[in-house]
C-alpha cells in the first residue's frame, strides 16, 4: 500500500539540527531559519505532565492522616492520666473494653513516653468506610528520657472526620520490627493482663492483682539483685529493670508462653535496649534460690545485646548470668554442682559451642549444661578478670565475632589453647 501523500513527513531531530547548522553557516537570514524549522515539524519530547496521584493511594493517605490525629490525642490522654480521652477514639463495645484494660495496665507501669504512628498505609476491609492499619507504638516506663521500646499492632477503623477505632489486636511475634532488631515477641503482659506494680530505685516489678501482696517482697529482692546485675552491663546499664511475676495462666500466655518445662524464669528482648524479666509461678517456692534466679535474669538484661546473638555463644551468655547469680560464692557452693558433675561425666562432647539445651530435656540435664557454662566463665574470670571477660562478651555476643577470630585480640592467646584449658578446668572443678 502506497503511503498517503497528504501526510506530512516528520524529520528526525538530528536532521533538523543539521539544517540549522547549515543555515547558520551560510549566513542566511533569520527568517529563513524560522521557516526551515517550521517546515521540518520536528518531534521533540514534550515536558511530561506531572503524574496524577493514584486515587486509592491518595484516599489511604488522607485516612492515615486523620487516624494519626486520633492517635496523637490518645497518646496525650494516656500521658496526662485522662482515661476518658484515651477511650474516646474507640466506638463503644469490645474495642473500648480492650483499651480500658490497656490504659489501666500502662498507667500501673508508670508509662512516661507513648508515641503512636501509622506503619504504612491503611487498606480497605471490604466494608464501606472501614480500613485496616498497622500502628507502631514506642514507649517508656518510669523514666521519660529513655530509649523507647517499639511494637506494632493491627487495627481496624471506621473513617470519618474523626475516625473511630473498631478493633485493636494484640501484638504478634514478628521477626523484625523497626527499632527491635531481634524481633517482636508478642503478647506483652500489659496487652493481655490487668497489672499492678511497685517501683524501686533500679527496678519496676509488676504482677496481676491476684498476687499484689507479693510485690513488696519481690521489690526488695529485685533491688538487691539489680546492684549485682549492674556490674555486668556491657553497653550501659538499663534505666530500669522491668520484672513481671507470672501466675500459672500468665506463664502460659505472656510473650507467647512457649517455655520449657524446666524453666522458672527468663529474660526477653523487647527492643530499645530493654530485656523484660518474667518470673514463673513456682519461683517463689525456691526460697533463697529466688535471689539467684533474679540475679541470673537481671544479669541477662544488663549484658545481652539489643539484637540477636548466635547459638554458639549460648555458653557465654548463660555462663555470665550464672556467674552473676552465685555472686562471688566459691565453686564448691554452686547449687547445681551435682548435676554439672553428672553432665561432665556423661555424654558431653567437650565442646563449649555445643551446650545449648533443647526444651525436651530433663531439668537435671538442663541444670548440668548451665553448670558447665558457669564453670567455663569462671575459668575466664580467674584467668583474665571480669573487665576482660566483659570485653570478650562484647566481641562475641554483641559483635557476633567467633571466639577463634578475636581471642588473641581481646585475651592475648589463641582460642584453641584457651578452649582446651577451659575444658580441662571444667572437668577438674566438676570433680
Amino acid at each position: 500500500m502506497a503511503p498517503d501523500g497528504r501526510r506530512r513527513r516528520r524529520w528526525p531531530l538530528w536532521a533538523a539540527l543539521v539544517v540549522v547548522v547549515l543555515v547558520l553557516a551560510c549566513g542566511l537570514p533569520a527568517a529563513l531559519l524560522v521557516s526551515v524549522l517550521r517546515d521540518t515539524d520536528v518531534e521533540t519530547s514534550a515536558t511530561a505532565a506531572e503524574p496524577t496521584e493514584n486515587p486509592t493511594t491518595l484516599a489511604a493517605q488522607q485516612v492515615a492522616e486523620r487516624i494519626s490525629v486520633q492517635l496523637n490525642r490518645q497518646a496525650a490522654a494516656l500521658l496526662g492520666g485522662d482515661r476518658a480521652g484515651f477511650l474516646a477514639i474507640a466506638e463503644a463495645g469490645s474495642a473500648r473494653t480492650e483499651l480500658r484494660r490497656r490504659y489501666d495496665s500502662l498507667r500501673a507501669l508508670r508509662v512516661k513516653r507513648w508515641e503512636a504512628s501509622a506503619s504504612g498505609l491503611p487498606t480497605e476491609t471490604g466494608q464501606a468506610g472501614e480500613w485496616r492499619l498497622r500502628v507502631q507504638f514506642n514507649y517508656c516506663f518510669v523514666v521519660a528520657r529513655c530509649q523507647t521500646s517499639p511494637m506494632v499492632v493491627d487495627t481496624r477503623w471506621r473513617d470519618g472526620a474523626e475516625p473511630r477505632l473498631l478493633e485493636i489486636e494484640k501484638s504478634k511475634s514478628s521477626p523484625y520490627v523497626i527499632g527491635a532488631p531481634s524481633g517482636q515477641p508478642g503478647d506483652l503482659p500489659w496487652e493481655v493482663s490487668e497489672l499492678t506494680s511497685v517501683v524501686g530505685k533500679r527496678t519496676i516489678v509488676a504482677t496481676t492483682p491476684a498476687y499484689r501482696n507479693r510485690l513488696p517482697y519481690l521489690l526488695a529482692r529485685a533491688e538487691a539483685a539489680a546492684k549485682v546485675a549492674d556490674l555486668y552491663a556491657v553497653s550501659g546499664t538499663p534505666d530500669r529493670y522491668r520484672i513481671f511475676y507470672a501466675g500459672k495462666k500468665e506463664w502460659e500466655t505472656w510473650y507467647g508462653g512457649e517455655q520449657p518445662e524446666w524453666g522458672i524464669g527468663y529474660a526477653i528482648n523487647v527492643g530499645g535496649g530493654h530485656h523484660e524479666v518474667v518470673l514463673g509461678p513456682d519461683s517463689l517456692d525456691y526460697g533463697p534460690f529466688m535471689d539467684q534466679v533474679l540475679r541470673h535474669e537481671l544479669a541477662h538484661a544488663a549484658s545481652m545485646p539489643d539484637g540477636y546473638w548466635e547459638d554458639w555463644a549460648w555458653w557465654l551468655v548463660e555462663g555470665v548470668a550464672e556467674y552473676a547469680a552465685v555472686d562471688g560464692q566459691p565453686v564448691a557452693r554452686y547449687l547445681g554442682l551435682a548435676e554439672t558433675r553428672q553432665a561432665v561425666r556423661g555424654d558431653w562432647n567437650g565442646k563449649l559451642d555445643d551446650l545449648i539445651p533443647t526444651g525436651d530435656i530433663s531439668g537435671e540435664e538442663a541444670t548440668g549444661r548451665y553448670g558447665i557454662a558457669y564453670l567455663a566463665v569462671r575459668y575466664f574470670v580467674d584467668r583474665f578478670g571480669e573487665e576482660q571477660l566483659l570485653a570478650f562478651v562484647k566481641a562475641v555476643v554483641h559483635d557476633l565475632r567467633p571466639p577463634a577470630q578475636i581471642a588473641e585480640e581481646v585475651l592475648g592467646e589463641p582460642w584453641s589453647g584457651l578452649h582446651d584449658e577451659c575444658v580441662a578446668y571444667i572437668r577438674r572443678a566438676a570433680g
